[in-house]
């Protein structure tokens, strides 16, 4: 008995094990097509007032970890779908095909994706932030949170 369930333990590592494997390979092929936005070139196409569509794909509890700020004047380029709503929705809140979009997750898998199918739906320009939020927040780039904006530091 507990020959079989060491076997059936060391087929479900691999089996999950391959599983991660093809999703990062379909993450890694989805960046190829896409390209990144680096953190520094979204924070100065935001700074200069660019017309850019920052779009978080993140789940609706990942976003209580912060966000990207904005001001009053430019909120309505900053759109949140989650990944598994952003076909069914994303038509609905971005009606330009050439706009330039910027999707970002936590950490930059999601938000390569959901770039990729954005240009399979016809968005001629959709990227990914490089790193998603966390890349932002390692470039030393605020965060806006319920407690108002704040840049995370080493100590």
């Amino acid at each position: 008995m507990k020959k079989l369930f060491l076997i059936i333990t060391l087929l479900s590592t691999n089996l999950l094990m391959a599983d991660i494997a093809n999703k990062m390979v379909l993450i890694k092929e989805a960046r190829k097509v896409v390209g990144e936005m680096p953190a520094k070139q979204l924070k100065t196409l935001l700074d200069e007032g660019e017309d850019v569509i920052v779009l978080d794909v993140r789940e609706s509890e990942q976003r209580a970890e912060g966000d990207i700020p904005y001001d009053e004047f430019n909120k309505e380029n900053f759109i949140a779908i989650t990944r598994g709503n952003l076909e069914w929705k994303v038509a609905q809140k971005i009606k330009d095909p050439d706009a330039l979009i910027v999707t970002f997750c936590r950490s930059g898998g999601r938000g390569a994706l959901a770039a990729e199918v954005l240009r399979k739906m016809g968005y001629k320009h959709a990227t990914t932030l490089k790193g998603g939020l966390k890349g932002w927040v390692k470039a030393g780039y605020p965060v806006k949170t319920g407690l108002g904006e704040l840049v995370l530091t080493k100590q």
